[in-house]
């Protein structure tokens, strides 16, 4: 399963609500896991965003048709994020072929189209 990381904003609705708000979440968490997710944790925050979840789900249309849910009751918006912990982040990291960046004060070779020309001058 992947794992995402939900960052929730509450709309003027879901202020007037906000009461509701712990019972909200627990019957999201209900819906989820019926539809095979699982919810890891939830948070409520301070500062930009409301909320934050933590949540894995089988696939990306999954997830998708989840959030689609839950911002259509009209109480958040949200941001979805896919999260990578350290085994897959390594995984990924042995794909890519390399992570080094020339140095930018070493010259750049000179296109060989250019080195030709200049050889026939001399």
């Amino acid at each position: 399963m992947s794992t995402y990381v939900v960052l929730y904003k509450f709309t003027a609705d879901g202020v007037k609500n906000i009461r509701d708000s712990v019972k909200r979440a627990g019957q999201v968490r209900q819906q989820n896991a019926a539809a095979g997710f699982k919810i890891q944790e939830v948070f409520w925050t301070q500062g930009p965003y409301d909320m934050v979840a933590v949540v894995e789900a089988p696939n990306e249309e999954t997830m998708m048709g989840a959030m689609l849910n839950v911002v259509s009751a009209g109480n958040v918006t949200s941001t979805t994020m896919r999260a990578f912990d350290a085994m897959q982040m390594s995984k990924i990291l042995a794909t890519v072929p390399s992570l080094t960046h020339a140095d930018p004060s070493t010259p750049k070779a000179a296109p060989k189209e250019a080195t030709k020309k200049a050889a026939k001058r001399r």
